[in-house]
């Protein structure tokens, strides 16, 4: 068997129908290049959620009031009031493994400044929050302690706000917003941190003293939820422990009974969304892998139409020597030759598709080394299992009748 001779012969009857082939490869190509785009959009949109929520700090804890819901069961308002502010000041004191701790009451209404108003909501915090959330002041300052105990009407304001209630440049430091009929003054801006991944608008925030928010605005003495942050990433779990043996020492709660109370970490909203955006990648892959099988099917048409078109060829070349092996060698090499090319330009047009859509639809793309050699491997294999059984079936022909084909 001369494998030089059998693949210049195969190149040969490839070049003699280009415009066949390249159909033939058309198949390949469109489902490389759209596993390659699919699991890139994937990989993209779950590297941005975590880059995300690491800006947002890996490390945050977030603790929720009334206990876990199971069956979307809605739980009694009361069940909703089990945290209060002596729990914070509880976990203030006591806790060890905690770098910042704020409680978190919200109150939405219409914010109003002159003649300009915007529909938003006041979150009612301490001065750790902007620690917690990795915030930062652009101008003026953060309220401080004093301000959060004599409950004043001060607060911080990020770029969303400004640009609806001061939309002629205006400096907000000092003016005055209301809402619901409660003036605050502005001292602070926050730094514009754009939306995120959710298509959630960070800059659409007006912070306030969790006290003012409770006293003037929401007139209740529980707290809707307390933020919290670990001192390290890997201190999460012993943080979130700590709080947990602290609550419920707080809410005398007896051995067996259930917590009044949730917590949750950044790494566990981390593990969910990364769980959900892999399961959508291994959808729009395996979608996309259909077109592979599709092309595969294409190679198999493809070559059975070959071996009937060259059946006196393949008769002449056996009536002279050749072997039945050799005849499945060349018909397997061009399915081959056709898979691989198929494969290579499938790859290119991948990339290409994915370097696109970065560029013109701004969206977030990660070109995984591995799904180039998975897609070129699942190609070349495509090429070699549908044109076994023509190249096996253009072997076992019987020169005789083959010669006497017409």
């Amino acid at each position: 068997m001369n494998w030089t001779n059998l693949f210049k012969i195969s190149l040969k009857a490839l070049s003699n129908n280009k415009m066949r082939a390249f159909l033939t490869m058309l198949g390949i190509i469109i489902g490389v290049a759209a596993v390659i785009t699919m699991i890139a959009l994937g990989q993209g949109a779950k590297k941005n959620i975590q880059n995300e929520i690491s800006g947002m700090g890996s490390n945050i804890i977030m603790i929720h009031p009334g206990g876990e819901r199971r069956g979307g069961v809605r739980l009694d308002p009361s069940e909703m009031q089990t945290l209060k502010e002596a729990d914070y000041e509880v976990l203030r004191k006591e806790s060890l493994f905690l770098a910042g701790l704020s409680p978190n009451v919200t109150v939405s209404g219409q914010l109003i400044c002159g003649n300009n108003n915007y529909p938003s909501s006041v979150s009612g915090v301490s001065t750790d929050y902007i620690s917690i959330r990795q915030l930062e002041i652009s101008s003026g300052e953060m309220f401080t302690e004093t301000d959060v105990r004599q409950s004043a009407k001060v607060c911080v304001i990020g770029a969303t706000i400004v640009d609806n209630l001061f939309p002629d440049g205006t400096n907000p430091v000092g003016k005055i917003i209301r809402l619901n009929q409660v003036p605050l003054k502005v001292i602070g801006v926050l730094e514009a941190k754009g939306y995120n991944s959710m298509g959630m608008d960070q800059d659409d925030i007006v912070l306030a003293p969790y006290t003012t928010v409770m006293k003037r605005f929401r007139a209740i003495n529980y707290l809707e939820g307390i933020f919290a942050s670990a001192i390290a990433e890997e201190m999460t779990d012993l943080a979130t422990a700590d709080i947990e043996s602290i609550l419920r020492r707080q809410h005398k709660l007896k051995d067996g009974d259930d917590n009044d109370f949730m917590i949750r970490t950044q790494q566990e909203l981390s593990q969910i969304l990364n769980n959900t955006t892999n399961l959508l990648t291994t959808l729009l892959a395996c979608i996309a892998g259909i077109s592979l099988l599709v092309g595969g099917i294409g190679i198999m048409n493809i070559m059975y139409v070959s071996v009937t078109e060259r059946t006196k060829e393949i008769g002449l070349r056996m009536s002279v020597g050749a072997r039945g092996i050799d005849i499945l060698t060349q018909f397997l090499i061009e399915a081959i030759l056709i898979s691989i090319t198929g494969g290579i330009i499938g790859i290119l047009t991948g990339c290409g598709a994915s370097a696109i859509v970065r560029l013109v639809g701004n969206w977030p793309v990660a070109i995984q080394p591995w799904s180039v050699v998975i897609s070129f491997l699942v190609c070349t294999v495509t090429g070699v299992f549908f044109g076994w059984y023509p190249a096996k079936k253009a072997a076992a022909l019987d020169p005789i009748d083959a010669l006497r084909y017409e």
